[in-house]
């Protein structure tokens, strides 16, 4: 008992010391001057954050040649997917001209050039799907490289293009064209087949551009592959095979100029089309077929197809030079677009916690 009166007593002692200090004028002088003190730690640790900049220590030249090297030393260290992508183009290709094998000039060479072309255009669009994990893959290693200055966005970004986009989309392309195009048995002409193996390489570009732009500042594989999965397949619908575009409802053809299936189909079904004749082995003088370069109602209301310019009529394409380039100049304008919002996203995204 006189333990425990002692430990109270004690208490009552401490109690009223630190009473009277609190209020003390000696405590209220010096908690000011410590919220003072805080007070301006406080600024000087934000000012920092807002006004941060990063600093680089080589030039924007001197970043580009090593990042790209480092893009290439990867791309060669694991040639796994080069490898597997280009083996896959091969045997695709060997698959596809054994279908479509030497397409004849009658009605079921009109069918099969359109199939082959169709599945063509559709094959390169689908084969860029494995772009999107590029950003994705290398975010947090880019996040922390660019805060600690070793690289700008912009070096960072075109390293990526060339170690990427020109070896891994542009060779499997060129593949692709030399080994569909003689196979399936397309025009035999110089000129033809070039532009038949630029459009290829062009759709490659685009479709890998838009799969960059949407997966661009994401965290997550799998949406990014949900979403330009369902861009593809929304485009495939107005790619021109599939439903008759001038058939289609005013409100809803806008579409078309989206689909970048339908800029490649069209540009190949007019370099394949143009100068063929389908109703027999002699074909008539060229003066008709020259007339039939100009699409008009007569034309569309032909019951037999013979010439492919009628086909292409009833496709509502122009049969001529410009109805190419046109698609060619769109499918440009489209991957300057896609990579401008691919870069714009990484430029402004989230990089400082």
């Amino acid at each position: 008992e006189e333990e425990e009166e002692e430990e109270g007593m004690a208490k009552t002692v401490v109690d009223s010391l630190h009473e009277k200090y609190i209020s003390s004028r000696q405590y209220q002088d010096l908690m000011k001057e410590l919220q003072g003190l805080e007070g301006a730690q406080g600024i000087a640790r934000k000012k920092p954050r807002h006004g941060f900049q990063v600093t680089y220590a080589n030039s924007f030249l001197t970043q580009l040649y090593w990042v790209s090297q480092r893009s290439l030393k990867n791309l060669i260290r694991n040639p796994q997917a080069s490898v597997a992508q280009v083996l896959v183009t091969i045997i695709l290709a060997l698959i596809v001209g054994a279908i479509f094998f030497g397409v004849k000039l009658d009605e079921s060479g009109i069918q099969n050039r359109v199939g082959s072309l169709f599945f063509v255009t559709t094959n390169q669009c689908f084969s860029s799907v494995s772009s999107i994990e590029l950003f994705i893959r290398d975010k947090k290693l880019f996040i922390h490289q660019y805060t600690s200055g070793y690289y700008r966005v912009s070096a960072y970004f075109l390293a990526l293009m060339f170690g990427d986009l020109l070896p891994m989309r542009t060779m499997p392309a060129i593949v692709f064209s030399c080994i569909s195009y003689w196979m399936i048995g397309y025009q035999a002409e110089a000129g033809r087949f070039f532009f038949f193996m630029l459009t290829l390489v062009l759709v490659s570009y685009t479709a890998t551009s838009m799969a960059l732009a949407i997966s661009a500042g994401m965290n997550v594989v799998a949406i990014a592959n949900l979403l330009i999965t369902i861009c593809f397949v929304f485009m495939l619908i107005f790619s021109g095979l599939l439903v008759n575009l001038p058939s289609v409802m005013g409100w809803l053809n806008w579409l078309k100029y989206f689909s970048i299936p339908r800029y490649g189909l069209t540009a190949l079904e007019v370099n394949e089309f143009r100068g063929l004749y389908f109703c027999g082995s002699d074909q008539p003088n060229g003066t008709e077929s020259a007339a039939l370069s100009s699409c008009s109602q007569n034309t569309s209301q032909r019951l037999q197809t013979c010439y492919g310019e009628q086909y292409l009529c009833s496709q509502g394409v122009e049969a001529n030079n410009w109805a190419m380039w046109e698609n060619i100049v769109a499918l440009l304008c489209m991957t300057v677009i896609f990579l401008t919002i691919a870069y714009t996203k990484l430029r402004f995204m989230k990089k400082f916690t």
